[in-house]
C-alpha cells in the first residue's frame, strides 16, 4: 500500500466527499482572542454531519473501497465519532455496518451509531483489543475494514477540514489540532504546510493521553497504558505507523492539557459562543485559552474536532 498522502490527494477526497460531508462554519470571538492573546479562528466541525469530523474520513474511505468489495459491507473500530461517521457513509451507499466499540463508549455516541443502522459489537476496553475483533469480524464476514485513522484514505479525508479553513482564512500564521490517533493532525498538516508552507502547527493531547508527546520527544512511536481522561474521543494508547512520520514532519511542537482546563475551555464555548462542544472537541482551543503555546502566534485556526457529549457529563460542568 502507498502510504504517501499529498494535497492533490486531499483535494480529490474533498470532491468526493462533497455530497455528504458539510462545509463547517469559521467563527470568531473577541472574548477568547483577549483571553488567549491571538486572533483565533475556530473551524467547527461540531457542526458537522454526525457531530464530528470524522465523516469526512470515513467517506472519503468508504468511497474509495472497490465496487465488489463494498458490497460485502464494511466494518471499523471507535470510540463513537468515527463509529458513527462509518455508520453514515455505509449507509449513503446501501452496505452493512459492524462497528466495535467500548462498553463505556458515551451514550449518546451508543445510541446514535445504532440510530444510523449499523450493527454494534462491545468490548471491555480494558482488556479486549478492538482491532482484533475488527479484523475477525472483517475475516468472518468478507466486509473492509475501515481503520478510524491510520490509513492514507482516511487521513486525506480529514485533511479537507484545513483545506476549507484555508480556503477561507488564507493567511494564517499557525493551526492548532487535536491528537487521538493521529488521523486529523496529519491530514491537516499536510494541506496546510502545502496551501502555506510558513505556518506553524502544533498538535494537543491531554495529559493522561500523551501517547504522541511522548514519542514525538522521543523520535519514534511509544505506547503507555490505557489512559484515564474526559476526552474520550483521543485515548490511543500509541500514534499510527502511517499518521507519526508525518507528524513529525510538520509539527512544530505538542503540548498537553488537563481535564480541568478541557472542562473550563468547554464552559467558556457553550457559554460565550454558544457552541456545544465535546472534550475532545476543545482540546486545541484549551491550549490557547490556557497559554501551553508560544507567545505571540498571530492569526491561529482552531480545529473544533467534535460536538458529541452526554448531556449528563455537562450537567458535571457546573461543579
Amino acid at each position: 500500500m502507498n502510504t504517501d498522502v499529498s494535497i492533490e490527494d486531499i483535494r480529490a477526497a474533498a470532491k468526493k466527499i462533497s455530497g455528504i460531508a458539510h462545509r463547517t462554519p469559521v467563527l470568531t470571538s473577541r472574548t477568547f482572542d483577549a483571553l488567549a492573546d491571538v486572533n483565533a479562528f475556530f473551524k467547527c466541525e461540531n457542526f458537522q454531519r454526525g457531530g464530528a469530523f470524522k465523516i469526512r474520513g470515513a467517506a472519503n474511505f468508504v468511497y474509495s473501497i472497490p465496487q465488489d468489495e463494498l458490497s460485502r459491507g464494511v466494518v471499523s473500530y471507535s470510540s463513537g465519532n468515527h463509529a458513527q461517521a462509518v455508520a453514515i457513509a455505509a449507509s449513503s451507499v446501501g452496505v452493512p455496518a459492524t462497528i466495535v466499540m467500548p462498553d463505556d463508549a458515551p451514550r449518546s455516541k451508543l445510541e446514535a451509531t445504532r440510530g444510523y443502522g449499523a450493527r454494534v459489537v462491545t468490548y471491555d476496553r480494558t482488556k479486549g483489543d478492538r482491532e482484533a475483533i475488527g479484523k475477525q469480524i472483517a475475516a468472518e464476514t468478507g466486509a473492509t475494514l475501515v481503520p478510524p485513522y491510520d490509513h492514507p484514505w482516511t487521513i486525506a479525508g480529514q485533511g479537507t477540514a484545513a483545506l476549507e479553513l484555508l480556503d477561507e482564512v488564507p493567511d494564517l500564521d499557525a493551526l492548532v489540532v487535536c491528537i487521538g490517533g493521529g488521523g486529523l493532525m496529519s491530514g491537516c498538516s499536510i494541506a496546510a504546510k502545502a496551501l502555506r508552507p510558513t505556518i506553524r502547527i502544533f498538535g494537543v493531547e491531554p495529559e493522561d493521553a500523551y501517547d504522541t508527546y511522548l514519542s514525538f520527544r522521543a523520535g519514534e512511536r511509544r505506547g503507555i497504558p490505557m489512559p484515564e481522561t474526559i476526552a474520550d474521543g483521543l485515548r490511543a494508547t500509541k500514534p499510527g505507523e502511517i499518521t507519526f512520520p508525518i507528524i513529525q514532519q510538520h509539527v512544530e511542537d505538542i503540548v498537553l492539557v488537563s481535564d480541568n482546563e478541557i472542562r473550563e475551555t468547554m464552559k467558556f464555548l457553550l457559554t460565550r459562543m454558544k457552541m456545544l462542544v465535546e472534550p475532545s472537541g476543545a482540546v486545541a482551543a484549551a491550549a490557547l485559552m490556557h497559554h501551553k503555546l508560544p507567545k505571540g502566534l498571530g492569526r491561529t485556526g482552531v480545529i473544533v474536532s467534535g460536538g458529541n457529549v452526554d448531556l449528563e457529563f455537562f450537567k458535571t460542568l457546573g461543579n
